[in-house]
């Protein structure tokens, strides 16, 4: 970090990800995160850390605790009390995770096969309940009712999005404001709500407390847009990963809910055989990306990403500068523009 007129100057980026990045600078809390994960994990039951180790050893970055760590560190906060809070974060992500590819009947999870495909799904289930109750368990550890409000709040949301998913499933009549409404209870609510934690455990005054929460909502947004497009994506197939599972499972996102408005009556029947009826045949993944290509959709839908990512970027103006704030910022493009 440089100095000038007496404020702190981000420092240009570097190489290398931006999220690897934004992890170095947050090493040692995240240490103390995954310690507390595995400790919690722990039961005398021996299916839960079994199952629970699986999908937490799965894959992923931590995105979400990261967040927490970095929005608590740059508004200047010290001590290890976010750890806690970071881990509870992960497991709420996690449980919802167990409880999701129950419900979409889901046997692949980041690559490879899911909790439910391997231990079943009764066990993934009671197992996200219990990663539940452990998160809820370092919540009051950690004493704070706001923090409780706001991650009990947060999970009662992304369980109203569960339903409203589950509403609209299958449904090629659904609204592209059905399923931004959905994307926003399922995945950016629990992004805000770490990026509030990370601000409320430093203490600061409510308008950066609110600038950490739009800037975790607007980052959701764009980050699960993304995902939607990458799912149709063939940089995703060149890289050795599968490609079509929202395709397959029926899952209205917003590249299919672009392109079926945008359609002929031929096309529209195309989507309500394929995502509706389920009936899939041979070739039909590559037409259903030949029809997105062909309307823009999913390069509307990256747009779409992006100008979430500006408005998270935007939010960020008023938090204190320094090398932190710069690779939140960072962050916001990684995740926009990764190809996985």
């Amino acid at each position: 970090m440089t100095v000038a007129a007496g404020k702190p100057v981000e420092t240009p980026k570097e190489a290398g990800s931006a999220l690897d990045r934004l992890i170095a600078l947050v090493a040692d809390d995240l240490a103390a995160v995954n310690r507390t994960i595995v400790q919690r994990m722990d039961s005398p039951v021996e299916l839960i850390p079994q199952l629970a180790g699986y999908i937490v050893a799965s894959g992923g970055k931590r995105l979400r605790p990261v967040l927490t760590l970095a929005i608590a560190r740059m508004c200047g906060h010290e001590s290890p009390r976010p750890a806690g809070l970071a881990a509870a974060v992960e497991f709420i992500h996690t449980a919802t995770l167990l409880h999701d590819d129950v419900v979409d009947e889901s046997d692949l999870r980041r690559g490879q096969a899911s909790a439910n495909e391997v231990f079943g799904n009764k066990p993934s289930v009671l197992v996200g309940d219990f990663l539940f109750a452990r998160a809820f368990q370092l919540m009051v550890e950690d004493g704070s009712l706001d923090v409780l409000r706001i991650l009990s709040e947060a999970s009662a949301v992304i369980s109203e999005g569960e339903v409203l998913q589950l509403a609209a499933a299958n449904d090629t009549t659904t609204t592209e404001a059905t399923y931004l409404a959905v994307i926003e209870s399922k995945t950016a609510a629990l992004f805000g709500a770490a990026c509030e934690v990370g601000a409320v455990v430093a203490d600061v005054d409510p308008a950066i407390r609110n600038a950490a929460r739009t800037y975790g909502m607007k980052l959701g947004m764009a980050f699960q847009l993304v995902d939607d497009v990458l799912d149709y994506s063939a940089l995703q197939a060149k890289l050795g990963k599968a490609i079509g599972d929202d395709f397959r499972e029926g899952k209205l996102t917003l590249p299919v809910v672009l392109a079926f408005a945008r359609g002929d009556e031929e096309e529209r029947s195309f989507w309500r055989r394929t995502i509706e009826d389920l009936d899939q045949r041979d070739g039909d993944l590559e037409h259903a990306i030949a029809l997105l290509n062909r309307h823009g959709a999913l390069a509307e839908t990256i747009e779409r990403a992006r100008f979430y990512g500006r408005q998270a970027q935007a939010a960020l103006e008023p938090c204190p500068a320094g090398p932190l704030r710069r690779a939140l910022l960072d962050v916001v493009d990684f995740c926009v523009e990764r190809d996985y």
